[in-house]
């Protein structure tokens, strides 16, 4: 079995838990502070279950608080991001489904380090 894919982030860090042609689970940890870019995918959906820490989630310009506990889904092609505002790192699991599953699967609209 290969090496799944880690890797260290501005924001933080994820691991790559499983991977298949129909699926890809992460396990993703957020600093306190942080946030991901304002983004979409043209060939993913994500969903996202929240085991710790607190934030917001922006979907397609709406804003809501989520904990642990709190699932977050959106569809291929809807605008989303996660700013940690919180004391602690948040950590979630990303479940994306779809047809392609690239890290260049990644529209940035905005971006706090630089990439969009």
């Amino acid at each position: 079995m290969s090496e799944l894919e880690k890797s260290e982030r501005p924001w933080g860090r994820y691991e790559v838990l499983q991977e298949s042609s129909t699926h890809k689970v992460k396990c993703i940890w957020m600093k306190p502070g942080s946030r991901l870019s304002y983004q979409r995918h043209k060939h993913r959906a994500e969903h996202w279950f929240i085991v710790q820490g607190t934030g917001e989630v922006t979907i397609n310009g709406d804003v809501s608080k989520v904990k642990a506990g709190d699932t977050v889904e959106f569809q291929i092609g809807v605008l989303h991001r996660l700013a940690n505002t919180g004391d602690n790192e948040i950590i979630f699991v990303e479940v994306q489904t779809g047809s392609y599953f690239g890290e260049d699967d990644i529209e940035r609209l905005e971006d706090d380090f630089g990439r969009a």
